[in-house]
């Protein structure tokens, strides 16, 4: 129960990774508002978590609209009264070559995961600066090891990675620390690979030394807990590489 008494919101949580968060944090006792798009696996993740005693709450929500942003966090407050824990997970991207990503195709990708995980920091700091909270941010090693197709969603990546050093050295004063944690794990757009691309889904594997796909609860958000919990009271500005030992950052 190394998060009982926190509230923590998640975005990004009705599925995948996100999900796996939810779970976790619910198991360690969180109390937990999570944001997504689609009511049906909203609900259903809901579901779940009452079902694990967690005190739990869906937020539909289209992160693209940057007027509903500020508006989330003041549900959390609303509800549970403030905010311990901030975890920006949500993202979505096309993928296409260099040369044919197009304004939009950028625009998606900064709309969906930039510019919410950015608002959303401005907004909740009044209300971590008093819990002395955490916050976990997603990036991807697209950007670090620059995988082709992936122009716009690297770029949104970075930007989330450059944010977030500035606010872990801005917010640590205050006892806020800001962390990042760059997956491999076994989410919906994974699951699409292994079933449209095996051969491209089997040379990812190979890629792996631990030699698996990482689970989204057990793997990614065991260290999503680790990140919000006491025990990395001491630890901010860092990228947690969570992939199996794929990309090793020296």
């Amino acid at each position: 129960m190394r998060l009982k008494n926190k509230v923590a919101l998640i975005t990004g949580g009705s599925s995948g990774i996100g999900r796996g968060i939810c779970h976790a944090f619910a198991r360690e006792g969180a109390s937990i508002v999570f944001v997504g798009k689609s009511p049906d696996k909203g609900r259903r993740t809901e579901e779940e978590l009452l079902a694990l005693g967690a005190d739990a709450v869906f937020l539909q929500a289209n992160l693209a609209d940057r007027s509903v942003l500020p508006g989330i966090v003041e549900e959390v407050i609303k509800k549970f009264g403030k905010l311990d824990i901030l975890v920006n997970n949500a993202q979505t991207s096309k993928n296409v070559i260099f040369e044919e990503t197009t304004e939009e195709v950028m625009n998606l990708a900064f709309n969906t995961g930039f510019w919410p995980t950015f608002i959303l920091m401005r907004t909740a700091l009044p209300y971590l600066k008093v819990t002395k909270g955490k916050v976990i941010n997603f990036v991807s090693a697209a950007g670090m090891i620059g995988l082709s197709k992936q122009s716009s969603y690297a770029a949104a990546k970075e930007a989330i990675r450059g944010i977030s050093r500035v606010a872990a050295t801005e917010w640590g004063r205050y006892g806020i620390t800001v962390n990042l944690l760059s997956p491999i794990a076994n989410s919906p757009g994974v699951d699409r690979l292994q079933e449209e691309h095996p051969n491209a889904y089997n040379k990812m594997v190979s890629l792996i030394p631990l030699g698996r796909i990482g689970d989204c609860e057990e793997d990614i958000g065991r260290a999503a807990v680790f990140l919000a919990s006491s025990d990395a009271d001491y630890i901010t500005g860092q990228t947690i590489m969570v992939d199996g030992g794929t990309v090793m950052v020296r």
